[in-house]
């Protein structure tokens, strides 16, 4: 399934704001646009921010919802790491070493959009963990609320 994209619908409260976190801030390629949605290239996949009324529930930590990349190369990882911070976009979780020492190691950040939304960037030690490694059970951190 290589020539294949992967599509996200997720909701913003205001297109500008997000085209500012989207395109600005992290560097996604902008695609079609309305008063209502917009659409960005993230990593060459499909991201459509839908406006909506009201605000989502917020969330006390990064679960349940959140959606990112999984970097295959550290150095790439680091470069939006630190693209994020010289555009001062705002971190929910600061960058960190998850599990280390074991074969699910990985690096990890997560950023907030305008509207809530929570985005995870990381790049694992060892390439086998994004989707092996099966005798290790941990899936996530051990708290909800990490």
């Amino acid at each position: 399934m290589k020539d294949i994209l992967f599509h996200l619908a997720f909701p913003i409260h205001d297109v500008n704001q997000a085209k500012q976190f989207y395109v600005e801030g992290l560097g996604c390629k902008l695609g079609r646009e309305s008063a209502h949605a917009v659409t960005f290239g993230l990593a060459d996949h499909q991201l459509v921010a839908h406006v909506v009324d009201g605000s989502p529930s917020e969330q006390t930590g990064i679960y349940p919802r959140h959606f990112g990349l999984v970097f295959l190369s550290k150095h790439d990882w680091q470069a939006l790491a630190d693209r994020a911070k010289a555009k001062g976009l705002r971190f929910f979780q600061q960058p960190r070493v998850r599990f280390p020492g074991t074969r699910i190691e990985h690096h990890t950040f997560f950023l907030q959009d305008p509207s809530e939304n929570l985005l995870e960037f990381k790049h694992y030690t060892h390439e086998s963990a994004i989707f092996g490694e099966r005798d290790f059970r941990a899936v996530g951190d051990a708290s909800p609320a990490d």
